[in-house]
């Protein structure tokens, strides 16, 4: 069997290359056809170390045309990486557990956008890997629009260079208040429970303090967070780039329930506001940065989380898109 580059129209010219990254399965007669879940998986296996460098390279990889019909199929197709599982542990999205290590994504409803973020860049420990597929398609909308974290610190320190300049020497801290029970109708209402896999306010203590979070319960059972300092940006070690690694933009314009308050959801690290136009600015950046891929089923994409940010916008439902994390 043989699997190739190809473009959608969707992709991005960045540089030299077009993004995100597509590969799929060549159809042509002479070609031995791929037509298992366990043909992708065993491609997979005899090709990770290519797959990796062009992770590496391009940041994001779409899987487009492979045979994989359910969630388990996808579930087969992350294990055969070989990566090591990664828990949803101090991320805030309602989910859904589906398989050992498959999840629903972010369950908020589908007219409420979910803005830019790295995964779990709120969090100490956060994936290396994300993958995402779609289990059905939307009719509209849904898409996850992904964007290449170094140039939106590129633009923003173009655009706005005391503001960079104040990310990187003060850092920031995000506050958040977690229900006691999952909150459907809150694109951030993850319970404390769900959030730190415990029903034990102990358990859920000792993870917080190893995480450097300070907190305290409220009166109604739910729990209010306050991280420790975290860099907004990072350097890559791998490239050397500067990454725009935060969920800056997801918190202040996305983290309002009846619990919480998004422009006070996310401040610099000495407790003073983000500036509300270049948040509207950053907002425009990302937007303008972004490729959004119409999901097909089927699809997987494959995301650096330290190269990449990606979102989701509103959508008519039906839509469900599975995700898993790797270490």
């Amino acid at each position: 069997m043989s699997v190739a580059p190809v473009t959608i129209s969707e992709q991005k010219q960045v540089g030299q290359q077009l993004f995100p990254f597509v590969l799929s399965p060549e159809k042509k007669a002479e070609s031995a056809a791929m037509t298992s879940s366990s043909a992708a998986c065993e491609w997979v296996r005899n090709q990770k170390s290519a797959i990796d460098a062009q992770l590496l390279e391009h940041g994001a990889i779409l899987f487009r045309g492979f045979p994989l019909d359910d969630a388990q199929a996808f579930d087969d197709f992350v294990t055969s990486f070989g990566y090591e599982q990664m828990p949803y542990v101090g991320g805030a999205a309602p989910r859904k557990q589906v398989t050992k290590q498959v999840f629903t994504a972010n369950e908020a409803p589908p007219d409420q956008p979910i803005p830019f973020h790295h995964e779990m860049a709120q969090v100490p420990s956060f994936p290396s890997v994300l993958f995402f597929y779609c289990e059905v398609a939307p009719p509209s909308g849904g898409q996850t629009p992904l964007v290449l974290s170094h140039h939106v610190y590129t633009a923003m320190a173009h655009k706005h260079p005391r503001f960079v300049q104040e990310l990187e020497e003060k850092k920031v801290r995000y506050t958040r208040v977690l229900p006691d029970q999952d909150d459907p109708s809150s694109p951030i209402g993850r319970g404390w429970r769900s959030t730190f896999q415990t029903q034990d306010r102990a358990e859920a203590e000792r993870k917080l303090t190893e995480q450097g979070t300070t907190f305290e319960w409220t009166a109604d059972g739910g729990l209010k967070t306050v991280t420790a300092l975290l860099p907004a940006i990072r350097e890559d070690p791998r490239t050397g780039k500067k990454m725009w690694f935060n969920s800056i933009i997801a918190a202040y314009k996305g983290w309002r329930d009846c619990r919480n308050c998004p422009e006070r959801a996310v401040t610099f690290g000495d407790g003073s506001p983000m500036p509300p136009d270049v948040m509207d600015d950053l907002d425009l950046t990302l937007d303008q940065l972004a490729a959004d891929v119409t999901w097909q089923h089927g699809d997987v994409f494959m995301v650096d989380n330290r190269q990449v940010l990606h979102a989701r916008r509103p959508f008519t439902p039906p839509r469900r898109i599975l995700a898993a994390l790797a270490k």
